[in-house]
């Protein structure tokens, strides 16, 4: 049977909205569109398991369930009580209820979190004709998002984040989202075919996520999705889906090393980094080496193309001071100028990174790592002469 048509959303960080909506065009959804926090598709139950198993840079899958204005606490109530949730919940449903509130007549979290949660339970109550409701069973996570006194009222399909990937267990002292660090990679000068060098690889979230998309491996191919729990989910073409990714992995895989490659002058970082490599099902296909950046050499001079460096250098926040960073990126630059031809992907908050790397960047994204508004500098690789 042809499951229904759902309005979908998958969420993103800011400045990664564009990505996202391009992510899903490339899955072959060809209505998405970018907005601010995101970007909306439409497709079926499967389809939002689909999404959620192979986007990159994206936070979160949604279904959208339903949208009124409110500015009143009763017009909330009554708005939330019409959306027919008895068409995805079951009646046994664990309904936890989140809330976002922005520019609105009702600014109290709390209190709209409660008001939702109660016109939640009464139409379970109603249309089941029970006296209460046990929650015992699957958690289904409800968001009301009021934004300008618009309420959207949508489900999570995720659970966790779709940055836990599943093989990230240690961190670095500033570690870089997963989900940002595949913006890096997909976004950026590099392409799946080039040279890939991360001379600063901390917990070595970019290379693996790299290795990732030159393995064409799912990013969710290790982790489990809420749905996948849920009674009105196509379990079996889930399952599919699953396999299939895993299958296309496994042929890639078996080709043996890709050009990733990662550095760091930590020796725990090399340690994490290969930790992590082996929970990702990677094991024997990126290099790790200890080394400091200033001996650092070109990992791959036999390659047919240039690559690209790319990293997340201390800002002078975290790690090291402001000078210090930026004697750090004067050391990324002596790298780069060692290394004819690559070209460069770097995040940074730092206000004179390019002043310190001497150069001004081809191309700049403003996004935000945690809570600290950074750029991605991309400086892209130079194309050999003609002979």
């Amino acid at each position: 049977m042809e499951e229904k048509r759902l309005e979908l959303g998958a969420t993103a960080a800011f400045g990664l909205e564009g990505v996202v909506a391009g992510e899903l065009k490339r899955l072959g959804y060809e209505d998405a569109k970018g907005f601010h926090g995101g970007a909306t598709f439409r497709g079926s139950l499967t389809d939002a398991f689909r999404a959620g198993l192979n986007l990159r840079c994206a936070d979160r899958v949604l279904i959208y369930l339903g949208r009124f204005e409110a500015r009143s606490f009763d017009e909330l109530f009554e708005g939330v009580k019409a959306i027919p949730f008895e068409e995805i919940l079951p009646k046994n449903a664990f309904i936890h209820v989140t809330a976002k509130c922005a520019r609105s007549q009702l600014m109290s979290v709390p209190d709209v979190q409660s008001i939702s949660k109660k016109a939640i339970v009464e139409r379970m109550k109603r249309v089941h004709s029970m006296g209460w409701l046990p929650e015992d069973g699957e958690r289904y996570g409800i968001d009301v998002h009021i934004h300008e006194d618009r309420v959207a009222v949508t489900l999570d399909t995720s659970g966790q984040g779709l940055s836990r990937r599943g093989y990230r267990t240690f961190n670095a002292e500033a570690p870089l989202r997963e989900s940002l660090a595949a913006a890096m990679v997909t976004a950026g000068p590099w392409r799946p075919w080039l040279p890939f060098f991360d001379p600063m690889c901390g917990s070595g979230t970019l290379c693996i996520e790299a290795a990732m998309v030159a393995l064409d491996r799912a990013p969710g191919l290790l982790r489990p999705f809420d749905m996948e729990k849920w009674d009105v989910t196509d379990k079996a073409a889930c399952a599919a889906l699953r396999a299939e990714a895993r299958e296309r992995f496994e042929a890639k895989k078996a080709l043996g090393p890709v050009p990733v490659f990662g550095s760091d002058i930590d020796r725990r970082a090399i340690e994490m980094s290969e930790t992590h490599l082996r929970q990702a099902g990677l094991n024997g296909l990126v290099q790790f080496r200890r080394q400091d950046i200033k001996d650092a050499v070109n990992p791959f001079p036999d390659a047919e193309k240039p690559g690209v460096v790319c990293t997340n250098p201390p800002y002078g926040e975290r790690l090291l001071d402001e000078k210090q960073a930026a004697e750090l990126y004067k050391q990324l630059r002596a790298l780069t100028d060692r290394m004819p031809g690559w070209g460069l992907c770097a995040i940074s908050s730092h206000k004179d990174f390019e002043r310190a790397y001497g150069k001004r960047a081809d191309r700049k994204r403003r996004v935000y790592n945690g809570r600290i508004e950074c750029e991605i500098f991309n400086y892209y690789p130079e194309r050999p002469p003609r002979a």
